[in-house]
């Protein structure tokens, strides 16, 4: 099996995704004294309990940063839903862009990008409908 996040992304939710993401980043110790290659044979599982460190295998390693990259996609396709729920219920695009952390300019500017990107037609119309005219304007 292939670890990439478009693999991964099909099998897990976000919730699932991040609950997946946070047990395997937890479970690197991410002690200095483990960066080293480890050749560790198929029965040497016994060995591995005594560590007092744990370390990722290469596996874990690899999904462990394709997940990270699931989270962010999801979380940031979720953007979308967030600001019509933020407009729908009277919030302003000051307010809005302060939520993201950025211009009232440029959220107006990320929510069209991804109305254009993620909504059918219909939607979209009524997508941007709800948003109103540039802020400033």
């Amino acid at each position: 099996m292939s670890i990439t996040p478009e693999v991964l992304e099909a099998e897990f939710s976000l919730t699932t995704a991040a609950t997946r993401l946070d047990f395997l980043s937890r479970r690197d110790s991410g002690n200095t004294a483990l960066n080293t290659v480890r050749d560790r044979g198929e029965d040497d599982w016994a060995t591995s309990l005594k560590d007092v460190d744990t370390s990722l295998d290469t596996y874990e390693a690899l999904e462990l940063l394709a997940l990270g990259e699931v989270v962010a996609r999801k979380a940031h396709d979720s953007q979308l839903i967030g600001i019509r729920a933020a407009l729908r219920g009277g919030a302003g695009w000051e307010e809005i862009g302060a939520a993201l952390g950025t211009t009232p300019d440029a959220a107006y500017d990320a929510f069209q990008e991804k109305i254009a990107r993620q909504l059918d037609a219909d939607a979209a119309e009524a997508a941007r409908e709800l948003a109103g005219s540039r802020p400033g304007r």
